[in-house]
């Protein structure tokens, strides 16, 4: 599996002289703070990593049979193993099982917290998010100068989609402001066929005009917002944000505070009836499968907004939907 990630390794950041890529790599999983250096790797197996360098990274996706691809942004204290890489894995299966080659996961990995206690812990990812944006940016346009050398020639025509889970909303949220700020002479461009906002911890408001989130909607084709109101993810989240005095409820929790002040490509997808079940009892990562494996509701409905590029919510005016 490919990945992103500006998580430190143990190795050295810089390849030794004489060394040549792809070369083996480890996490050094004590460092959680956002690496300067951005790495494009490849997952062999259970934690044994490579890294391929971009120009490997963005030929081999080029080469693969997928038609569409799908990066995944964790939320936070996510570890590449047990947590990442594993449910990037799970999502791979549950795409393939519905159509192979329709999708590759390309997990984004940025550096999480995971020692001192789930509030130390969420104060210090948030840190780590908004620092991830200047690596992830750079990846942006590293691929976007790489398309542009392609186009003469044979380019790459494969949609990209973006699935954001929980704090990984932020990591995104950010990565667009600072590519918008320091790259971006004309405001971003449609790079995202089909962006998927999952439970995401940012505040309700976020993709209003004014707010760092509505460079979303302009990246993206449409944008799917999946909510649940007993997410107790969030509900902690909410609590936890009342120390930097952000009392805003959770975009994942309500849903956009207010449709008539988004764009006409945000959807709204309510998970209420049914998100316990996929994530008992959080509530929280209910984008997956049940306790028995079978794919769940939010999956079918994602698949369907992927594979066609259009979010189905019934009578095209409301752009809202119960599942």
């Amino acid at each position: 599996m490919l990945s992103i990630t500006n998580r430190e390794f143990n190795e050295t950041i810089r390849t030794p002289d004489g060394a040549e890529l792809p070369r083996s790599a480890s996490f050094d999983l004590d460092k959680n703070a956002p690496a300067n250096s951005v790495f494009y790797c490849e997952r062999l197996g259970d934690s044994d990593y490579r890294e391929v360098g971009s120009e490997n990274f963005l030929q081999k996706l080029k080469e693969s049979d997928a038609k569409q691809l799908l990066i995944f942004i964790h939320g936070f204290s996510n570890l590449p193993e047990p947590d990442i890489f594993p449910r990037a894995e799970q999502l791979q299966r549950l795409f393939d099982a519905k159509e192979k080659n329709l999708v590759e996961i390309v997990p984004m990995i940025w550096p999480c917290d995971n020692d001192l206690g789930v509030v130390k812990d969420y104060w210090d990812d948030q840190k780590s998010a908004d620092k991830s944006a200047y690596s992830f940016a750079r990846v942006l346009q590293r691929f976007m100068d790489w398309r542009e050398e392609q186009r003469e020639g044979d380019p790459c025509i494969k949609r990209i989609n973006v699935l954001a889970h929980s704090m990984g909303n932020r990591v995104f949220r950010e990565t667009l402001r600072v590519w918008d700020r320091y790259d971006l002479a004309n405001g971003v461009p449609m790079l995202f066929r089909s962006t998927i906002l999952m439970a995401a911890d940012i505040v309700n408001e976020a993709l209003e005009d004014g707010q760092a989130g509505r460079l979303i909607s302009h990246a993206s084709r449409n944008v799917s917002v999946y909510f649940a109101s007993d997410d107790l993810a969030l509900r902690s989240s909410k609590i936890s944000n009342l120390k930097n005095m952000v009392a805003s409820r959770r975009l994942g929790h309500t849903g956009p505070e207010d449709m008539g002040k988004v764009l006409s490509n945000v959807y709204a997808i309510d998970c209420d009836n049914f998100n316990n079940r996929y994530d008992f009892s959080a509530g929280h990562s209910y984008f997956l499968n049940d306790d028995v494996g079978n794919s769940g509701m939010v999956f079918a409905h994602l698949f369907k907004t992927i594979k066609s590029g259009r979010v189905d919510v019934g009578p095209a005016a409301n752009r809202s939907k119960i599942l």
